[in-house]
């Protein structure tokens, strides 16, 4: 199956896309791996005539909205991110209402729709650099409250207004099973992402995006550690670090979203090039603005 795709990606001119969330044979194929920012980039900058996006429909979005003259396709449009739509109707302007001087920081885990109403997107990469150097002083951070927590405690100078949303794999790991994991294995170093809970971060010795987990371990002298994120991230943290050993807490954070995307679907699309990612253009114009911001912001 993995030498159909690759035949049928060339013959397509195909770009294929996929996080690192993605399961283990959908990164095996991929031509890029990466977090939200640096998908992001290469969407931007790539020359193929076809995208296949394998992550959730937030992701597909974005590189439409970056790319409208490419046909954008998923593996599965029914894969989709919860968190992304958590934002109440009329929240931003409210908000807006209450703060004339306010920037409304949107994590690109989002709707376009979001993306529209927002004034700078951000990943988790580097969402306290441009929160940091905005000229503003409200900020309104959607739609996630932790990781929005967490760009307060590192600027504490903002007056960082927090949302409620939050990523339901991250908030799932609590810290009684961090903890236990902690016992079974006391030398291991806590990495952890910013989406997951206060409690949890408080316990772990690094906290930091999913590109910044995998770099800490590979450049760390440690032999072991317990990851709080999503378990895909494990394809490639045991492929740089053979000689390490990598801990998930039980049961195993697992977006089943981002599972969707296997060999199978990524084939299907491939042939018959039918899940395609559309949104209109006014819609695609309002939100290309706060997107093309933080590429410029983040460098």
């Amino acid at each position: 199956m993995e030498k159909q795709i690759e035949k049928l990606k060339n013959e397509k001119k195909a770009v294929i896309l996929a996080h690192y969330y993605a399961p283990e044979e959908a990164q095996r194929v991929a031509d890029y791996v990466g977090d939200s920012f640096y998908l992001a980039k290469v969407a931007k900058k790539t020359t193929a005539d076809i995208i296949v996006f394998c992550g959730v429909s937030f992701m597909g979005e974005s590189a439409k909205i970056l790319n409208p003259e490419k046909k954008v396709l998923m593996p599965d449009l029914s894969a989709d991110c919860p968190m992304a739509h958590m934002v109440k109707p009329g929240k931003i302007e409210e908000m807006r209402s209450r703060f004339s001087d306010l920037a409304v920081v949107c994590y690109i885990n989002s709707t376009a729709e979001l993306k529209c109403q927002s004034d700078v997107c951000v990943t988790s990469s580097n969402a306290v650099k441009i929160v940091r150097a905005l000229p503003n002083k409200n900020i309104f951070f959607i739609p996630d409250r932790n990781l929005g927590r967490f760009v307060a405690e590192q600027v504490p100078e903002k007056n960082i207004i927090l949302n409620d949303g939050f990523c339901p794999i991250h908030a799932a790991i609590t810290k009684e099973s961090l903890q236990a994991l902690k016992n079974e294995h006391p030398y291991a170093e806590v990495l952890a992402h910013p989406e997951c809970e206060p409690e949890v971060l408080k316990i772990s010795h690094y906290i930091g995006s999913t590109s910044d987990i995998i770099d800490y371990a590979k450049k760390s002298e440690g032999k072991e550690f317990i990851i709080c994120t999503e378990d895909g991230v494990n394809c490639k943290l045991a492929s740089d670090n053979p000689d390490k050993k990598f801990f998930f807490v039980s049961p195993a954070p697992c977006c089943k979203d981002m599972k969707l995307n296997t060999l199978e679907n990524i084939l299907s699309v491939l042939e018959k090039e039918d899940k395609v990612v559309e949104i209109d253009e006014d819609t695609r114009e309002a939100a290309l603005v706060p997107l093309n911001r933080m590429l410029e912001c983040a460098g």
